[in-house]
């Protein structure tokens, strides 16, 4: 018989980014359990609140199958006395006891019967640590030092096998059938089964499923500008933190003085988005509009005591954005470029004065033009503003706006406003060559002088974002058209800047993982190069394939050979027949384009293998022979090492 199953862990307020990670490592760790344990089942949901962590299974069968294990004693020529003392070990007779062969000879053995266990048994036993092995990024004691530790602390804890409790203890809490509701709108104490869980969450003010959430702020939403002109501004990244610190979302319309849209607004929407998590509006031309969605957690505002609220608390947020321009306008960028001296940019690479006068010289050989040597030279000015300070998000957002309102060119404004472009794979890069270079500069000094001294990611580690701004460096040259040849690295950066090149050609160009490496093997030296060579791989793939095994092989002869070019080919000691073809097509072919050479080249390179002895007794004519080998690897692997290509295994 076969059950389902039920897993709740109640807690304080978990933090909304740590939340899809949990569940996941959730679900990893009972999948693992099932495996271990071999009692079937599988996992039906994994779903989560800010309060509640949840995964539900099914078809666990009510106990292990009975098993055997076979184990291994000592070799049988050890003699009689030592299968006595290993089936005394087994708690059985020598007369018991098996033989099994193995690679280092015959061994005495043991089959053990392995009696099934009753699976909530086991589910009792391993919950526990299950839940405690739950990764986060950091974790707390809540029952004093020593105790156990977890995100936040456990207040309650759902088992439930069939219609059982599975009987199991963590930090003082009895796993039980008793849930709590929202913290407004439920009972703190709520029995339930498997069959009413999730209605029985709903009727007290949780919906557990974050896609019903979603839908719901998305649905109250379009309610709430339904026939009003206006729309929100797309942010999918704020929809997913509104899921995650609600369990019973209700969208709410407010407004704010118009007077606010003096203001640039970039800031308007950061402070409206990172400070009080609203949406921000805008008019059907796209202009924003004084408006805001919020979303509450609980199910209504009939006295707009809570739009009241949001409202009040927005008003002194922007006023506050105000105050911090009025007061960065009494100081140009340029003035405080001093100021950069005290600002440290890490504390092994100085300040960012440093960081700006090695850009602006990594700009300047880069060709970079006036504007884009001016824009260098300003771009870390906004860091000494308040604005910043205050909305550290806006930093060079926040600089670009200010230089065009302090008479810079607009160039120059726009490079420093998009300095920080691409800030994820999916993101535009700077329009412009400017912004494009200075850019690329200013990632390229994070790359190499973070990599000078040791700050290497690893693992998930990565507080100076190299991974971004490696793949940043490899969008800007390839998309941006930059000339940008690789300047000097060290061999821990050639090797992390090469995993960016290879990662950005196969996951985002979508190129094959073999034709990538193929045409790396080449050189990746430029980049604009590289794309072209793989475009010209992947056009003539189906030609590609029948030749690629014959340069495998010529590439493990040479290797095998130990060869090293030492004479020039003498085509005196070619043997006429398929040695002479080949001689011949591969000097005729010469300035012939690529993909027809492969295709006339294809059969004498077959026939040569098949008809020809390239190890030679003749020492003269073997050297030859792997010479004319060389020069036909090396000629054809200026495009690509076609011997990566991997081919299709035909019968």
């Amino acid at each position: 018989m076969s059950l389902p199953f039920l897993l709740e862990i109640g807690t304080e307020e978990i933090p909304d980014w740590m939340i899809p990670p949990a569940i996941n490592h959730l679900r990893d760790l009972f999948q693992d359990l099932l495996d271990r344990t071999k009692v079937a089942g599988t996992i039906s949901a994994v779903d989560a609140t800010p309060r509640r962590l949840v995964l539900q299974a099914e078809g666990l069968a009510e106990r292990q199958s009975d098993s055997e294990e076979l184990l291994l004693g000592p070799p049988k020529s050890a003699g009689s006395g030592a299968a006595a003392g290993f089936a005394k070990k087994m708690v059985t007779t020598p007369d018991q006891l098996g033989t099994e062969s193995t690679p280092r000879g015959e061994y005495f053995s043991f089959k053990k019967h392995l009696k099934g266990q009753d699976t909530i048994a086991i589910l009792a036993a391993d919950l526990p640590q299950l839940i405690l092995k739950i990764p986060w990024p950091k974790t707390m004691y809540w029952n004093g030092k020593g105790s156990e530790r977890f995100i936040r602390p456990i207040r309650w804890i759902v088992a439930l096998f069939g219609e059982s409790v599975v009987p199991f203890e963590l930090a003082g809490i009895h796993a039980s059938n008793i849930t709590q509701g929202h913290r407004l709108l439920g009972k703190s104490e709520i029995p339930v089964t498997i069959a009413n869980f999730e209605q029985q969450l709903q009727v007290n003010g949780v919906i557990l499923s974050a896609s019903k959430r979603r839908g719901k702020i998305l649905d109250g939403v379009a309610e709430l500008l339904k026939g009003k002109g206006l729309r929100i501004r797309p942010d999918a990244s704020l929809l997913e933190t509104l899921v995650y610190i609600t369990e019973f979302p209700t969208p709410i319309l407010g407004g704010f003085d118009s007077q606010f849209l003096e203001l640039p607004s970039e800031v308007l929407v950061t402070v409206m988005r990172h400070h009080q998590k609203y949406f921000s509006v805008e008019d059907e031309a796209g202009n924003l509009a004084p408006h805001f969605i919020a979303v509450m957690n609980t199910d209504a505002d009939p006295e707009g005591l809570v739009q009241d609220g949001n409202e009040r608390g927005l008003r002194a947020r922007f006023n506050d954005a105000r105050f911090f321009w009025q007061q960065d306008q009494k100081r140009k960028l340029e003035d405080r470029l001093e100021d950069l001296k005290t600002v440290t940019f890490q504390a092994k690479l100085g300040s960012y004065f440093e960081k700006t006068e090695r850009v602006v010289a990594l700009v300047k050989q880069l060709g970079g033009s006036p504007s884009a040597q001016r824009a260098a030279l300003l771009a870390k000015c906004d860091l000494t503003t308040d604005m910043v300070k205050e909305f550290t998000d806006l930093q060079g957002i926040v600089g670009g706006i200010y230089a065009q309102a302090q008479g810079e060119p607009d160039e120059v404004g726009q490079a420093i406003y998009c300095q920080y472009q691409p800030i994820s794979m999916d993101s535009d890069i700077p329009p412009r060559e400017a912004g494009r270079i200075v850019a690329l500069a200013d990632k390229w000094d994070t790359l190499t002088s973070c990599f000078e001294v040791g700050l290497i990611p690893t693992g998930s580690r990565d507080p100076f974002a190299l991974r971004r701004a490696a793949q940043g460096v490899v969008r800007i040259v390839i998309e941006g058209g930059i000339q940008f040849a690789w300047p000097k690295m060290s061999d821990a950066l050639r090797e992390f800047m090469r995993d960016r090149v290879e990662y950005y050609f196969r996951e985002v160009r979508g190129f094959a993982y073999d034709e990538v490496r193929a045409c790396m093997a080449a050189g990746w030296s430029d980049l604009s190069d590289l794309e072209s060579r793989l475009e010209r791989v992947r056009a003539m793939r189906p030609d590609i394939e029948p030749i690629a095994a014959s340069f495998k092989r010529i590439k493990n002869i040479l290797q095998q050979a130990g060869f090293t070019v030492t004479h020039a080919l003498k085509e005196s000691l070619i043997e006429d027949g398929p040695e002479r073809e080949l001689y011949d097509e591969f000097q005729h072919s010469f300035g012939q384009p690529l993909e027809s050479r492969i295709q006339r080249m294809r059969p004498k390179v077959d026939l040569f293998f098949d008809k020809v002895l390239v190890n030679a007794p003749d020492e003269a004519v073997r050297r030859n022979r792997l010479t004319l080998l060389h020069n036909l690897l090396t000629e054809f692997s200026e495009i690509a090492d076609f011997s990566e290509i991997v081919t299709q295994t035909r019968n």
